[in-house]
């Protein structure tokens, strides 16, 4: 029975998976978000810093200094995940190019060429005649007057996450247009001998003038809110992703790939990433304005709550192997998974017990993440434990990354330690009629080698 599923599983299913997973525009959606993690980790730190105060004792002299500083210390966070469409955006435009072999430099500045048009700046409005008087007379209003910027303004919300599709659909728009030119040949082109860095800016004029008159007339001539459009279009989605039929829904299909060897998780976050971005940015955006944090189902919530120690939450499993194996084989494989698995590095565990196509193993495998999902949302629902507000480094474990990306929250922590004792219960009965198969074929292995070594 289990082999047919196997079977039905390899041919009809993990074949054309892993063709969505490689799909070139869903790859280049990936490696260019995933491009700017590295800004997002440290920019949330600043957050996270700039918020201790309200969990450190008010009469430290740190906590001071922080209160004093928070709006220079949250500077960083605002021109780096604030603004992060602007660098993801170049990412994927790079991605998609290169996977069409062009010049990956080329996409990358066409897409931000293309995003940016769809934006419109704004011109500060000056201070009237009256307004100039009433600051003649009052210094306060007169220093605030000075203080107000000049000329035009970009509208920053549409370089974060409320611009993500448009600047998706952007990059794809660009790097299409520049294939075309490149493919038809409808392009200036040099000389061999004139450099390639040079040649490289000659043939990208055609697909710029291309993108640029038809962005701006859109943007700027015809006057379409393409960030309205898009917003109002993908609103329902991103609402609909913080729900918990969808996180169940989530979990439960990118654990069953992964159940199969499919990377489930991959294949799920090249789609659903963008949008807990989106959550994520809202609760960020709202936690420096110390407005009330809504999301719940932003990426860390999966990263800290449901798959602790990685994929399956399997840090409760390798903690079985280490210390209550009594095969030699579980033994040296939760010696040498545990540790990883402790900074949610699991290959180790998911492919040395296997976890993969092992039917006793699959089915706690599954149903460990789901019910760490369904406490954890009730717990963050009735707000016993905080939002999650930041995205800390992946290799952190659990309770810490738990405890930064809820804003510095020690519940979360604790949360994140009773569910790691929680999946070694609910896969200790598994574990054990897994440890004891092998344990019985070693047995039968050493009576194999004594009667032979008899003869």
């Amino acid at each position: 029975m289990f082999d047919k599923i196997t079977q039905f599983m390899d041919e009809k299913l993990s074949t054309p998976m892993a063709r969505l997973a490689e799909q070139r525009h869903l790859r280049a959606i990936r490696d260019g978000i995933i491009a700017t993690l590295p800004i997002i980790i440290v920019a949330s730190m600043f957050l996270v810093i700039a918020f201790l105060p309200d969990s450190l004792p008010q009469d430290w002299a740190i906590t001071s200094f922080l209160r004093e500083n928070q709006t220079k210390i949250l500077l960083p966070h605002r021109v780096s995940m604030y603004i992060m469409t602007l660098y993801a955006v170049f990412g994927i435009g790079h991605s998609l190019a290169q996977s069409y072999d062009l010049d990956g430099l080329s996409g990358g500045i066409l897409s931000e060429l293309a995003f940016l048009l769809t934006i419109t700046p704004k011109m500060i409005p000056a201070a009237t005649e009256g307004i100039t008087k009433l600051a003649g007379q009052n210094p306060e209003l007169q220093e605030f007057v000075n203080g107000l910027p000049v000329g035009f303004v970009m509208p920053m919300p549409n370089l974060g996450s409320a611009g993500m599709f448009i600047g998706i659909l952007a990059s794809f728009f660009a790097v299409e247009v520049y294939r075309f030119t490149q493919k038809s040949g409808f392009k200036i082109s040099m000389p061999p001998q004139v450099p390639a860095s040079v040649a490289r800016s000659f043939e990208a004029l055609t697909p710029t003038t291309i993108v640029l008159l038809v962005l701006a007339t859109i943007t700027y001539f015809l006057e379409i809110d393409l960030h309205s459009i898009v917003g109002t279009i993908v609103a329902p989605l991103i609402k609909a992703t913080d729900s918990l039929p969808s996180v169940l829904i989530i979990v439960i299909l990118s654990q069953f790939f992964w159940s199969f060897g499919i990377h489930g998780w991959s294949i799920v976050g090249s789609l659903a990433r963008p949008l807990w971005l989106i959550l994520l940015d809202q609760n960020t955006l709202a936690n420096s304005n110390h407005e009330v944090i809504t999301n719940i189902a932003a990426e860390p919530f999966y990263q800290w709550f449901v798959n602790i120690g990685g994929s399956g939450a399997t840090l409760g499993l390798a903690i079985l192997f280490t210390f209550f194996s009594r095969s030699a084989y579980g033994k040296s494989l939760g010696k040498t998974a545990v540790v990883p698995s402790i900074f949610n590095i699991n290959e180790p565990m998911i492919f040395g017990a296997p976890i993969v196509l092992n039917p006793m193993l699959i089915i706690p495998f599954i149903a460990v993440p789901v019910i760490n999902a369904l406490i954890t949302w009730f717990a963050i629902s009735f707000g016993w434990v905080n939002k999650v507000v930041a995205l800390a480094p992946w290799t952190l474990p659990g309770p810490i990354g738990a405890f930064i990306a809820t804003g510095s929250d020690l519940r979360a922590a604790i949360l994140s330690i009773l569910l790691i004792l929680l999946s070694i219960v609910l896969y200790y009965p598994f574990f054990r009629m897994y440890d004891k198969k092998l344990l019985e074929e070693e047995t039968a292995d050493l009576v194999e080698e004594v009667k032979a070594s008899d003869l």
